[in-house]
């Protein structure tokens, strides 16, 4: 039985679906417990306890210390009598963990004599569940029991949830109250809809503006104090803001200030877990209302003038200011409208202080249009003293049901920020975009003519085991699982029923009924689970991106560095011996050194190897490649960069050659579904088998006469018919001439067809192209294949 048949989980109303956490009923509360974490919750005497573990396998340690300080399972309903190694390793093992241990001291409760209980001891199925009821009040913990995954292995501790139902829901905490503080606040202010505060804040520090209940927009506005003293009043300016950062509103990273008119920074924006807000609109204004009909509403600008009358700043008919969580929308005729925020319960944005401010902050009233979701509520303040320490973060969001998740390093950022300080958000991790001192050419040229080491640690990696773990792989993509042998590795597609690609990825086949999938994003994982449920199949599809991070150690020397590199055991093939394709299992220079998984892959045209390691061992693992390859010219290669190599070498991506209205022959990658030699039917299939006998678009080569490189998305036209649509563009530093990628109607595919590439509006400025054969650069591959 599933979870969500005792706890509903409501997403619509009115025919209208709104994905976001689980709506629980009053009373209820949940409680997501990190793998390898810890959580700790008070309990009354009769509150319903449910553990769902949500990916299988994952067994749980309990414990529960009554007032008294007395651990015992059995007030629980639990057989106890087990040491909590894995929670007592959970409690040392983060910041968080570190606190609730402190806390536990601090009230007298020795987790040295803790009474522990295992949850999932026998193994279990995902969505599994077991539900107790505690006997009297007490602190609960709830620990995701696990530790590091080695790199050649299959289990690593995945999450669970922690449902409570209270057994006295009116005075349980509110469903629905503001989130525990992110550090002890100097300031923790609630603002009622229709309300607005002032508050100072000194240079460096933090100023959090939460969305308590979701969907409440909250106008915001900074003052430099140091301009106020001097009688002027130079607060944020969003047309500056704009223009400085190149960007409707700055995003946590290198472009993150927001500016006075005197080009001034007043805020920089550290973490966002929304990335939808609006610098374009007023706060809501008396005529915004009266000229709705609805003269006299409550509104922003008034309320942003009554406070800002005691700093003696002068009231204003409205006020421009930051629209966080609003929802601006600019549609081709240039009109601008809104809709609901995207802003969920909990959603913030947090702000660092970069001079010291007056600030204002208001609780949105508008009740008449979708602003606030058509129901105004609260909104939280909160600032922290400068002494914390807050990572970069844009929210990150698996799906659109799953929880928000912070922007993550890989375990090699810190190695990779040795050389650089830029990074770009790139699928939920920060990722190196060019190096210092170097630059997105050097690092190309670096891969192309000696080597190039990159992170491509965010590729999502699911590890499925079990008996039927080949029929499920054979079921979901469209190569012959069959037909792979253990340590070899396969590049294919995976499709929906009506043959719209998901992912394109790999399969790295670990044994009989071990594989890895790793693919470009977690909806593929996610599928590969479903099918397995709802087929009921004898296999698990777990997580593992966060314990697998992988460098690429890319171009013709790539092989001469890594074989001084990485020691293999006998049963193994060396680096030397590793074909194309296939992976061999190895330790960082002697049989103790750190373990790896090395495959013959990469994402660049040349010849090249990837190095999968946990994250603990990373810098260890870069450390010994970088002492090789540095001395024989290998350097850190960007986004940038890699963007080039893949476009020359016809290497497709997720959003610009295909997405789930694309089929992979219309991705350029139909050599991966053998609807000949491949006879067991898969997802896909009969739609595949329709679309290829009656094929609409194709990918091609382009060449472009002139210097200037389109953009994706950009028309491919043939006269003034649109027949087709850019996918990628690059300037080729080989080639010496711009080159791209394009989707076209069959009817002008045909190789060296004369078309044009709109740009603006598609007939102001036309580029002319002609169809060429790709990929553009090494077509045969003699490069990845090591034929120099």
């Amino acid at each position: 039985m599933n979870v969500q048949a005792i706890f509903p989980t409501p997403t619509s109303r009115a025919g209208v679906l709104t994905p976001g956490l689980p709506l629980l009923p009053h009373g209820m509360e949940r409680h997501p417990v990190p793998g390898g974490g810890s959580r700790a919750v008070r309990i009354e005497q009769g509150d319903e306890i449910t553990v769902q573990d949500r990916e299988g396998l994952q067994p749980v340690e309990v414990i529960f210390f009554a007032p008294s300080g007395n651990s015992d399972a059995g007030m629980l309903g639990l057989r106890g009598g087990r040491d909590p190694k894995a929670l007592k390793t959970a409690l040392l093992g983060d910041i968080s963990g570190k606190r609730v241990l402190k806390a536990l001291n601090a009230a007298g409760f020795d987790i040295g004599k803790a009474d522990g209980a295992v949850l999932f001891e026998a193994g279990s199925r995902p969505g599994d569940y077991v539900s107790f009821t505690a006997s009297c009040d007490g602190l609960l913990i709830v620990c995701a029991a696990g530790g590091a995954m080695e790199p050649h292995e299959q289990w690593a501790p995945t999450e669970v949830v922690l449902y409570v139902r209270r057994s006295n829901p009116d005075r349980a905490r509110e469903n629905l109250a503001p989130p525990d503080p992110l550090a002890d606040p100097l300031l923790d202010l609630n603002i009622q809809p229709g309300e607005a505060n002032a508050y100072e804040v000194r240079k460096g520090q933090f100023i959090q503006v939460l969305d308590v209940k979701g969907r409440e927009c909250s106008d915001f506005q900074a003052f430099s104090l140091r301009a106020l003293d001097r009688g002027l009043e130079r607060e944020i300016d969003p047309t500056t803001t704009r223009s400085l950062m190149g960007s409707l509103y700055p995003q946590p990273g290198i472009y993150s200030k927001y500016f006075s008119v005197d080009h001034e920074p007043l805020v920089e924006i550290v973490r966002d877990t929304v990335g939808r807000h609006d610098t374009f609109g007023l706060a809501c204004t008396a005529r915004y209302y009266e000229d709705l009909g609805y003269p006299g509403h409550v509104n922003c600008s008034d309320n942003i003038n009554i406070e800002m009358l005691a700093h003696g700043i002068r009231p204003r008919g409205g006020w421009p200011a930051i629209n966080f969580f609003f929802n601006t929308m600019l549609d081709d005729t240039h009109a601008i409208s809104m809709d609901e925020p995207f802003s969920r319960p909990g959603d913030y944005v947090l702000l660092r202080a970069l001079t010291d401010l007056v600030c204002v902050s208001t609780a949105c009233p508008c009740d008449v249009d979708p602003a606030n979701g058509w129901n105004p509520t609260d909104i939280q303040v909160r600032t922290y003293e400068k002494t914390n320490e807050f990572s970069r973060s844009i929210g990150w969001r698996k799906t659109p049901e799953a929880d928000v998740e912070e922007t993550k390093k890989t375990g090699f950022h810190d190695c990779f920020a040795r050389y650089t300080r830029d990074f770009r958000e790139y699928a939920g991790y920060w990722l190196p975009n060019q190096m210092t001192n170097h630059g997105a050419i050097a690092e190309y040229w670096a891969a192309r003519e000696k080597a190039a080491v990159m992170d491509l640690s965010p590729l999502r990696k699911y590890e499925v085991t079990g008996p039927d773990a080949e029929a499920l792989m054979q079921l979901c993509v469209t190569r012959d699982i069959k037909k792979l042998a253990v340590s070899g590795i396969v590049y294919t597609a995976m499709c929906y029923e009506h043959g719209g690609m998901i992912d394109d990825g790999t399969v790295f086949r670990l044994g009989a009924e071990n594989f890895r999938w790793i693919g470009g994003n977690d909806q593929s994982g996610l599928w590969l689970r479903k099918q397995a449920e709802e087929r009921e199949l004898n296999a698990w599809v777990r997580a593992s991106t966060d314990h697998h991070c992988n460098i690429a150690v890319q171009g013709p020397l790539s092989r001469d560095i890594l074989k001084q590199v990485i020691w293999t055991p006998p049963q193994q093939a060396t680096v030397e011996e590793l074909p194309w394709f296939r992976l061999t299992i190895g330790r960082i220079g002697d049989f103790h050194g750190p373990a790896v998984v090395v495959s013959r892959t990469g994402y660049s045209g040349e010849l090249g190897y990837e190095v999968f390691c946990h994250p603990k061992d990373a810098e260890a693992v870069f450390d010994a490649i970088w002492a090789v390859g540095e001395p024989m010219g290998m350097i850190p290669l960007g986004l940038a960069a890699l963007d080039m190599l893949r476009i020359e070498a016809g290497l497709i991506f997720a959003g610009s050659e295909f997405d789930d209205r694309t089929d992979p022959m219309e991705a350029g990658i139909g050599f991966t579904v053998p609807l000949k030699t491949k006879e067991d039917d898969f997802i896909g299939r009969a739609a595949l088998e329709r679309r290829k006998a009656n094929p609409q678009k194709k990918l091609v080569g382009l060449e472009l006469d002139g210097g200037i490189v389109p953009a994706p998305g950009d028309c491919v036209h043939v006269g003034k018919p649109q027949i087709g649509v850019v996918t990628s563009a690059v300037k080729s530093p080989t080639l010496g001439k711009v080159i791209a990628l394009a989707r076209l109607d069959v009817t002008y595919a045909e190789l060296g067809h004369r078309v044009e590439i709109g740009r603006l509006d598609g007939n102001q400025k036309r580029l002319p192209a002609t169809i060429v054969p790709f990929p553009h650069f090494d077509p045969s591959k003699e490069r990845v294949r090591g034929n120099y």
